[in-house]
Protein backbone atom coordinates (compact mmCIF):
# COMPACT_ATOMS: atom_id res chain seq x y z
CA UNK A 1 0.00 0.00 0.00
CA UNK A 2 2.80 2.44 -0.77
CA UNK A 3 3.07 3.37 -3.71
CA UNK A 4 0.98 5.91 -5.22
CA UNK A 5 -1.34 6.48 -8.87
CA UNK A 6 -2.56 9.64 -10.15
CA UNK A 7 -6.10 10.09 -10.33
CA UNK A 8 -7.60 12.21 -13.17
CA UNK A 9 -8.63 14.83 -10.81
CA UNK A 10 -4.81 14.78 -10.44
CA UNK A 11 -4.61 14.37 -7.01
CA UNK A 12 -2.16 11.63 -6.29
CA UNK A 13 -3.21 9.35 -3.75
CA UNK A 14 -2.24 5.65 -2.47
CA UNK A 15 -1.85 3.22 -5.12
CA UNK A 16 -4.90 0.20 -3.47
CA UNK A 17 -7.07 3.18 -3.65
CA UNK A 18 -6.94 3.63 -7.22
CA UNK A 19 -8.40 -0.21 -7.85
CA UNK A 20 -12.58 1.11 -7.38
CA UNK A 21 -14.07 4.34 -6.87
CA UNK A 22 -15.27 3.00 -3.47
CA UNK A 23 -11.65 2.27 -2.20
CA UNK A 24 -10.83 6.10 -3.48
CA UNK A 25 -13.80 7.69 -1.84
CA UNK A 26 -13.13 5.44 1.43
CA UNK A 27 -9.22 6.51 1.40
CA UNK A 28 -9.98 10.41 0.54
CA UNK A 29 -12.47 10.63 3.78
CA UNK A 30 -11.94 7.99 6.15
CA UNK A 31 -8.59 5.67 5.91
CA UNK A 32 -6.07 7.85 8.08
CA UNK A 33 -8.33 9.98 9.76
CA UNK A 34 -7.58 9.86 13.57
CA UNK A 35 -10.86 8.67 15.30
CA UNK A 36 -11.37 8.96 19.04
CA UNK A 37 -14.46 8.21 19.68
CA UNK A 38 -14.87 4.85 21.39
CA UNK A 39 -17.91 3.18 19.62
CA UNK A 40 -16.18 4.27 16.21
CA UNK A 41 -13.38 3.03 16.98
CA UNK A 42 -14.99 -0.42 18.37
CA UNK A 43 -17.00 -0.55 15.33
CA UNK A 44 -14.04 -0.24 12.68
CA UNK A 45 -11.46 -3.24 15.27
CA UNK A 46 -14.85 -5.45 14.53
CA UNK A 47 -14.65 -4.75 10.94
CA UNK A 48 -11.21 -5.56 10.28
CA UNK A 49 -11.73 -8.34 12.40
CA UNK A 50 -14.42 -9.92 9.62
CA UNK A 51 -12.03 -8.64 6.74
CA UNK A 52 -9.52 -11.76 7.94
CA UNK A 53 -8.36 -13.70 4.69
CA UNK A 54 -10.77 -10.94 2.99
CA UNK A 55 -10.49 -7.82 0.46
CA UNK A 56 -10.94 -4.87 2.52
CA UNK A 57 -13.53 -3.70 -0.49
CA UNK A 58 -15.57 -6.63 0.22
CA UNK A 59 -16.25 -5.12 4.01
CA UNK A 60 -16.73 -1.82 2.42
CA UNK A 61 -19.35 -3.12 -0.35
CA UNK A 62 -21.40 -4.91 2.80
CA UNK A 63 -20.34 -2.47 5.43
CA UNK A 64 -24.08 -1.12 5.88
CA UNK A 65 -25.49 -4.48 6.13
CA UNK A 66 -23.09 -5.02 8.44
CA UNK A 67 -24.39 -1.65 10.60
CA UNK A 68 -28.04 -3.27 10.10
CA UNK A 69 -27.21 -6.54 10.99
CA UNK A 70 -25.27 -5.65 14.08
CA UNK A 71 -27.53 -2.58 15.27
CA UNK A 72 -25.57 -0.01 14.59
CA UNK A 73 -22.21 -1.85 16.35
CA UNK A 74 -23.89 -0.39 19.49
CA UNK A 75 -21.91 -2.66 22.06
CA UNK A 76 -24.71 -2.49 24.73
CA UNK A 77 -27.01 -3.80 22.06
CA UNK A 78 -24.88 -6.49 20.27
CA UNK A 79 -23.28 -7.69 24.02
CA UNK A 80 -27.38 -8.63 24.56
CA UNK A 81 -27.19 -10.90 21.22
CA UNK A 82 -28.14 -14.67 21.56
CA UNK A 83 -27.53 -18.00 20.05
CA UNK A 84 -30.56 -16.64 18.18
CA UNK A 85 -28.85 -14.07 17.01
CA UNK A 86 -25.88 -15.70 15.80
CA UNK A 87 -28.25 -18.24 13.61
CA UNK A 88 -29.95 -14.59 12.24
CA UNK A 89 -26.98 -13.44 11.20
CA UNK A 90 -25.31 -16.64 9.41
CA UNK A 91 -28.94 -16.52 7.22
CA UNK A 92 -27.64 -12.68 6.35
CA UNK A 93 -26.35 -12.88 3.14
CA UNK A 94 -25.68 -8.96 3.43
CA UNK A 95 -22.53 -9.48 5.59
CA UNK A 96 -19.77 -11.96 5.85
CA UNK A 97 -21.37 -15.61 7.81
CA UNK A 98 -18.22 -16.47 9.50
CA UNK A 99 -19.76 -17.99 12.50
CA UNK A 100 -16.37 -17.38 14.67
CA UNK A 101 -16.15 -13.63 13.47
CA UNK A 102 -20.12 -13.03 14.51
CA UNK A 103 -19.86 -14.93 17.61
CA UNK A 104 -16.31 -12.99 18.53
CA UNK A 105 -17.79 -9.64 17.46
CA UNK A 106 -20.76 -10.23 20.47
CA UNK A 107 -17.80 -11.31 22.81
CA UNK A 108 -15.97 -8.85 21.70
CA UNK A 109 -18.67 -6.19 22.83
CA UNK A 110 -18.84 -8.00 26.43
CA UNK A 111 -14.93 -7.45 26.73
CA UNK A 112 -15.85 -3.47 25.88
CA UNK A 113 -18.58 -2.67 28.35
CA UNK A 114 -16.33 -4.50 30.66
CA UNK A 115 -13.49 -2.27 30.16
CA UNK A 116 -16.07 0.68 30.41
CA UNK A 117 -17.39 -0.49 33.93
CA UNK A 118 -13.79 -1.37 35.17
CA UNK A 119 -12.65 2.52 34.01
CA UNK A 120 -11.46 1.74 30.92
CA UNK A 121 -12.47 4.42 28.45
CA UNK A 122 -11.92 2.01 24.72
CA UNK A 123 -10.43 4.85 22.93
CA UNK A 124 -8.11 6.66 25.94
CA UNK A 125 -6.83 3.23 26.49
CA UNK A 126 -5.86 2.57 22.71
CA UNK A 127 -4.61 6.48 22.16
CA UNK A 128 -2.63 6.38 25.34
CA UNK A 129 -1.10 2.99 24.11
CA UNK A 130 -0.10 4.80 20.69
CA UNK A 131 1.88 7.83 22.67
CA UNK A 132 -2.02 10.07 22.46
CA UNK A 133 -1.30 11.32 18.73
CA UNK A 134 -1.21 9.43 15.81
CA UNK A 135 2.38 7.78 14.13
CA UNK A 136 3.25 9.15 10.56
CA UNK A 137 5.12 6.72 8.99
CA UNK A 138 7.77 8.80 6.93
CA UNK A 139 9.69 5.85 5.33
CA UNK A 140 6.87 4.68 2.95
CA UNK A 141 7.46 1.23 3.04
CA UNK A 142 4.12 -0.22 4.90
CA UNK A 143 4.87 -3.12 7.44
CA UNK A 144 1.68 -5.27 8.20
CA UNK A 145 2.60 -5.55 11.81
CA UNK A 146 4.97 -3.32 14.42
CA UNK A 147 5.66 -3.97 17.90
CA UNK A 148 2.72 -1.54 18.53
CA UNK A 149 0.33 -3.60 17.09
CA UNK A 150 1.79 -6.34 18.76
CA UNK A 151 1.31 -4.98 21.96
CA UNK A 152 -2.19 -3.49 21.40
CA UNK A 153 -3.44 -7.19 20.50
CA UNK A 154 -1.88 -8.82 23.52
CA UNK A 155 -3.67 -6.12 25.53
CA UNK A 156 -6.91 -6.85 24.41
CA UNK A 157 -6.55 -10.24 24.20
CA UNK A 158 -5.79 -9.92 27.78
CA UNK A 159 -9.46 -8.46 28.25
CA UNK A 160 -11.26 -11.05 26.41
CA UNK A 161 -10.99 -9.53 22.56
CA UNK A 162 -10.74 -11.57 19.45
CA UNK A 163 -9.73 -11.33 16.06
CA UNK A 164 -7.23 -8.56 17.61
CA UNK A 165 -4.43 -10.41 15.61
CA UNK A 166 -1.51 -7.63 15.84
CA UNK A 167 -1.72 -8.09 11.63
CA UNK A 168 -5.33 -6.95 12.17
CA UNK A 169 -4.75 -4.63 14.72
CA UNK A 170 -2.19 -2.78 12.37
CA UNK A 171 -4.87 -2.68 9.64
CA UNK A 172 -6.77 -1.61 11.92
CA UNK A 173 -4.55 1.49 13.63
CA UNK A 174 -3.98 2.07 10.11
CA UNK A 175 -8.11 2.92 9.13
CA UNK A 176 -8.36 4.72 11.99
CA UNK A 177 -5.29 7.30 12.17
CA UNK A 178 -3.37 5.90 14.84
CA UNK A 179 -0.74 5.34 12.49
CA UNK A 180 -0.53 7.51 8.61
CA UNK A 181 0.79 5.04 6.20
CA UNK A 182 -0.52 7.00 3.14
CA UNK A 183 2.33 7.20 0.98
CA UNK A 184 4.77 10.00 1.54
CA UNK A 185 3.50 11.60 -2.00
CA UNK A 186 -0.23 10.81 -1.61
CA UNK A 187 -2.10 14.09 -1.06
CA UNK A 188 -3.62 12.77 2.17
CA UNK A 189 -0.04 12.18 3.87
CA UNK A 190 0.96 13.37 7.53
CA UNK A 191 -0.42 17.25 7.56
CA UNK A 192 -1.51 17.27 4.03
CA UNK A 193 -5.51 17.09 3.87
CA UNK A 194 -7.79 16.26 1.37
Amino acid sequence: MNSTATTAATKIRCAWAQTDPLLGDYHDAEWGVPEYDSRALWEKLMLDGFQAGLAWITILRKRDAFRKAFEGFVPEKVAKFTADDVERLMQDAGIVRARAKIEATIGNARAYLAMQAAGEDFSAFIWGMAGGKPIVNKTGKVPTQTPLSEEISKALKKRGFKFVGPVIVYAWMQATGIVDDHAPDCHRHGSKKK
